[in-house]
């Protein structure tokens, strides 16, 4: 299996160039740094202890982030580099402010270039992070020693299924994590079949919260525009979504004159079909990046930039989380809960089904599953006064003691 998948890869390496140039024409590619796929690194190692944290795209490095904001007050420490896969994660590090983290593009897991990662990082351990399996990189980081650790790790049924199909390279490849930290207990049950040698059972790293974005404010014109709307948000949205959204809004802007919708779609380089596929049902559509006043007609506002969206959240009370009208699984609804938001969502969340289970039981989410019924639950929402204080307390107590708990396990391997 080993052999086939380094076919595979150096294949891939092979049609690289012009792999890289599509992806750069659709703006999923940073034009300078995808270099550093292939091992040509545009930052400095330095000298001292480097710990490595790699994780697949923004929501895994945002669930790591509480963490490495303890880890950088640690003397013994001395530099923390991240690795991600999409040009959208990068982005939305830079958004924080980390003193010793570095961010770097994880290289093509070719056996060559993972040797020459390691080679020139020599990190003192490597933290992957939900479910990522680079099978030359865990190979040759298990030959170096280098302590390897499984952290918030998440094991579907769909993927646990696939491993089985390949039970010796799956036993391989989790026998070569030091310690794997599972975030829920069906995982750590499909991780102990898959041969993973220690697991602890952690809870959902997800839970836990950044302390390093403070300003949440937007600029005062966009404030006092707002403060006259009846305004809701849908975050996260895929392909889809959107039209739904835009219909729901047309149907209710009869009622209520002063309505503004706020789209922030998962992918914005959507952001010009997102558009015409809203104008076609002729509504009025503004980009966040045209400028900061709003237009008295504006119908849908869309968010076509990074690391806004926890301002929109302080904002709105009333948040669809998409990802989950169509068989996606959903995406992670804990960032509006801290900020007091109900939650809106489709059927399909079973990427976040524990998380979306403690918010059911606590009265902080809404299931829909079509237009007509989005559309009562908004109204019932712009009709109740919303406070979910205690409950958002409670949310980050959850948080707080699954972060400290994380912390002081994942100590010694560090």
């Amino acid at each position: 299996m080993f052999f086939i998948y380094r076919i595979l890869i150096n294949l891939i390496i092979l049609f690289s160039p012009l792999i890289v140039l599509v992806r750069i024409i659709k703006n999923k590619e940073d034009k300078f740094r995808f270099k550093e796929k292939f091992c040509f690194f545009s930052k400095k190692r330095g000298n001292g202890k480097l710990i490595w944290f790699h994780g697949s795209s923004v929501g895994e490095i945002l669930s790591v982030i509480p963490l490495i904001e303890k880890l950088e007050k640690k003397k013994k420490i001395d530099k923390i580099l991240v690795t991600s896969s999409t040009l959208s994660s990068s982005k939305v590090l830079s958004q924080f402010k980390l003193k010793k983290t570095i961010h770097q593009f994880f290289p093509i897991d070719s056996n060559f270039l993972t040797k020459k990662f390691l080679n020139y990082w020599k990190p003192s351990a490597a933290i992957f992070i939900e479910s990522e399996i680079w099978p030359n990189m865990l190979m040759n980081i298990k030959k170096k020693k280098i302590s390897l650790i499984l952290l918030n790790a998440r094991i579907t049924q769909k993927s646990y299924n696939k491993w089985k199909t390949m039970p010796c390279t799956a036993k391989k490849l989790f026998q070569s994590f030091n310690i794997c930290f599972s975030q829920n207990q069906e995982t750590k049950k499909y991780l102990k079949n898959l041969g993973a040698k220690k697991i602890n059972l952690l809870g959902n790293l997800k839970f836990s919260e950044s302390k390093s974005q403070k300003n949440y404010n937007f600029h005062n014109k966009l404030n006092k525009i707002f403060k006259h709307k009846i305004i809701w948000c849908a975050a996260s949205t895929h392909n889809t979504e959107e039209k739904i959204c835009a219909l729901a809004h047309k149907k209710l802007k009869i009622k209520y004159k002063n309505l503004l919708t706020i789209i922030i779609p998962r992918h914005i380089q959507r952001s010009n079909s997102i558009i015409n596929e809203i104008e076609d049902l002729d509504l009025k559509v503004q980009k966040r990046s045209a400028n900061n006043k709003i237009n008295e007609n504006t119908d849908i506002y869309l968010v076509d930039s990074y690391g806004e969206t926890k301002s929109f959240y302080k904002m709105c009370k009333t948040v669809f989380l998409g990802g989950s009208l169509i068989n996606h699984g959903g995406q992670n609804p804990l960032e509006p809960a801290r900020f007091g938001c109900k939650i809106l969502h489709g059927p399909y969340v079973q990427n976040f089904s524990e998380v979306y289970n403690f918010l059911e039981k606590n009265n902080l989410s809404s299931k829909f599953h079509n237009t007509e019924q989005l559309i009562n639950s908004l109204k019932k929402s712009f009709s109740t006064k919303i406070n979910f204080t205690n409950k958002t307390i409670k949310l980050k107590k959850m948080g707080s003691d699954i972060l400290n708990n994380t912390l002081a396990d994942i100590n010694s391997y560090l």
